[in-house]
């Protein structure tokens, strides 16, 4: 699905389709994201009033979850695997490369990949063995 900037109307449209689903707070800021990149102050209101929740309950979901971000990630941005088995393998070194080439880097625990440690997802794409030129 392709990214699409901020839409009020769009993002009224999306929480719509869910009005159904159980837990729908958590549900609605994920499609939000996955519609948009990110989720955009204005839809914590919008989910709020859908849901009749207040709008602090909605921003304390948002806020435990740390995938929900708050402003939409650069071109150059990746996801490192950070736990034991890359850590063995060196993903500290190929976090601190990503970083001096310019890569907007988050440190993620476990893509499952750990015999083809470091791991890395730049989209949704999973790399394993990565280096620098493979997330390029």
């Amino acid at each position: 699905m392709a990214i699409q900037p901020w839409n009020v109307a769009i993002a009224e449209d999306v929480i719509a389709t869910l009005r159904d689903e159980p837990g729908p707070v958590l549900i609605a800021l994920q499609a939000i994201q996955e519609k948009f990149g990110y989720v955009h102050d204005d839809a914590h209101q919008l989910i709020a009033d859908a849901f009749n929740v207040s709008r602090a309950e909605v921003y304390g979901v948002f806020t435990y979850y740390h995938d929900l971000k708050k402003a939409p990630h650069g071109e150059k941005f990746v996801k490192i695997c950070a736990a034991e088995a890359c850590q063995a393998v060196g993903c500290d070194s190929l976090i601190a490369d990503a970083i001096q080439a310019g890569f907007e880097v988050e440190k993620a625990y476990c893509f499952g990949n750990c015999a083809l440690g470091p791991a890395a997802m730049v989209g949704d794409r999973l790399i394993g063995r990565a280096t620098v030129e493979k997330l390029k």
